[in-house]
């Protein structure tokens, strides 16, 4: 499916990372949320459409209100929300955080995620076919 919808550079402010200082300062984390879903056939009716009001307060109330050791796990708990939530083929998800301890200057550590629908054997092997 090439359709999609991207939610660009959604700026949070969390409490994630390995270090005790992370935990307590916090600092501001960027998301960027890309969704293949069928966009044919709405005949302009918003009911029928991803719901991206909705989408953001999921991914705002996981960053600001969970904590993470690695923004992997961020993104991953993002993805898994978004795909539990609504019916999407595939959803891609970006986390940067700009202040990455690592003993030097980066502008920001990204961490890029791809995570599809996952089907259940029911649906590959129906039960009159078994």
């Amino acid at each position: 499916m090439s359709d999609k919808i991207v939610l660009k550079n959604m700026v949070f402010y969390g409490y994630h990372g390995a270090f005790a200082v992370e935990k307590e300062l916090g600092q501001k984390i960027a998301v960027d949320l890309e969704v293949y879903t069928d966009l044919q056939n709405l005949h302009d009716d918003t009911e029928l459409s991803f719901n991206y009001v909705d989408a953001y307060t999921i991914v705002k109330e996981i960053v600001e209100e969970q904590e993470f050791n690695l923004v992997e796990t961020l993104a991953e708990t993002i993805a898994e929300n978004i795909l539990s939530s609504y019916d999407v083929e595939k959803v891609v998800v970006r986390v940067r955080k700009s202040q990455v301890p690592v003993g030097g200057y980066v502008d920001y550590l990204e961490i890029e995620i791809e995570r599809p629908r996952r089907t259940s054997a029911v649906e590959h092997f129906p039960e009159d076919q078994a």
